[in-house]
C-alpha cells in the first residue's frame, strides 16, 4: 500500500453549492454491519461485501471501526504503516478526506484503524456530538461514493454508536445458533434507543446467516425463528462454512480476488446482488465478477 489519500472533495464554504436532482441521487448509501456479539462474521462480511459491491462497479469506501483492525489487515493494509486513521478523525484531529487510502481493489477506498481507535472512545466520553462524529465527517464525502460500509466493533459504546447514528440501513450477521438469539435480542433494544435518541431513520437492512449449514436441523429452526421476530428482513443468501473465507485474511485480500472460485466468494456476490436490489442467477454473477476484476 502507497497510503496515498483517496476521495479528495474541495473545502466549500456550507451553503454555497446547489445540487441538481441527478446528483443528489448520487448521494452515497451508509449501511452499518454490526451485532454485539463477537464471532458472527462482521469483518468477513464487511471485507467480502464491500469488495463485491465495487466489483459491480459501484465506488465503495469501507470504514474499520473496530479498535483490532482486522478490516485494514483484510485489505492487506499494514496498520504500523499508517499516518492517519479512524481515531484521527473520529477526535477531529483530520479530515475524513486525509485518512482515506485507496486499497489495490477496484473501486474500494479505506478508513482504516488501529489499536488506538480504543483510547479514542474513551476520549469521546468527554467530548460533545460524540455520537455523530463519524456522520459530520461522512457528510463531506457522501458525494464521493455510492456506498459507505461501516465495520462496527462487538460491543455498544460510541464507536458503535457512531457508525448506527451515521447509517442509513443496519445489516447484522448472525450465527444459526440459539445463543445468538439473545444477541439479536440485545441489538434490537439498542436500535430502538438509536432510533429514539440519535437517529430515527435507521433501518434494518437485512439480518444475515453466517457460517450457515443448510444440512442441519438447528439452522432451519434458528432461521425460521428469526423470520417470525423480523419477517421479511432475512437475507436469501445464506454464507455458508468455507475454508477459503478463513484463508483469505491472512493473505490481506476479500475472498473474491483469494479464490473467486470458492463456495464463500460465491455467496457474497449474490449478498452484493441482494443489496443492490438485483436477483441474478448465481452462475451468472459469478462470471459477472470474474471478469470485473482488477488484473
Amino acid at each position: 500500500m502507497d497510503g496515498k489519500p483517496a476521495g479528495m472533495t474541495a473545502n466549500v464554504p456550507h451553503g454555497t453549492i446547489k445540487f441538481s436532482r441527478k446528483e443528489e441521487l448520487c448521494v452515497a448509501k451508509i449501511v452499518a454491519i454490526a451485532n454485539q456479539k463477537g464471532g458472527v462474521g462482521k469483518t468477513t462480511t464487511a471485507v467480502n461485501l464491500s469488495s463485491c459491491v465495487a466489483a459491480l462497479g459501484k465506488r465503495v469506501l469501507i470504514v474499520d471501526l473496530d479498535p483490532q483492525g482486522n478490516t485494514t489487515t483484510g485489505f492487506g493494509v499494514k496498520k504500523k504503516t499508517l499516518r492517519y486513521s479512524a481515531y484521527d478523525v473520529i477526535s477531529g484531529k483530520v479530515k475524513i478526506q486525509d485518512a482515506i487510502l485507496r486499497t489495490e481493489f477496484e473501486n474500494v477506498s479505506l478508513l482504516p484503524a488501529k489499536n488506538d481507535l480504543a483510547g479514542g472512545e474513551i476520549e469521546l466520553i468527554q467530548e460533545e456530538n460524540r455520537t455523530s462524529r463519524l456522520k459530520m465527517q461522512l457528510l463531506t464525502c457522501k458525494l464521493d461514493y455510492d456506498y459507505i460500509l461501516i465495520d462496527c466493533p462487538p460491543a455498544l459504546g460510541l464507536l458503535t454508536l457512531n457508525g448506527l447514528t451515521a447509517a442509513d440501513k443496519l445489516i447484522v450477521p448472525m450465527l444459526a445458533e440459539f445463543y445468538a438469539m439473545e444477541g439479536l435480542s440485545q441489538l434490537t433494544s439498542t436500535i430502538k434507543i438509536v432510533r429514539n435518541n440519535f437517529n430515527p431513520s435507521l433501518e434494518i437492512a437485512g439480518i444475515l446467516f453466517v457460517m450457515f449449514d443448510q444440512r442441519l436441523n438447528l439452522s432451519k429452526q434458528v432461521e425460521e425463528e428469526v423470520e417470525k421476530f423480523f419477517p421479511g428482513k432475512v437475507f436469501q443468501t445464506k454464507i455458508p462454512r468455507n475454508v477459503r473465507l478463513s484463508e483469505a485474511p491472512s493473505h490481506g485480500k476479500p475472498v473474491m480476488y483469494y479464490d473467486p472460485s470458492s463456495k464463500g466468494a460465491e455467496a457474497y456476490a449474490m449478498l452484493g446482488m441482494e443489496l443492490l436490489g438485483e436477483t441474478p442467477e448465481p452462475k451468472k454473477e459469478k462470471k459477472r465478477l470474474l471478469f470485473g476484476r482488477r488484473k
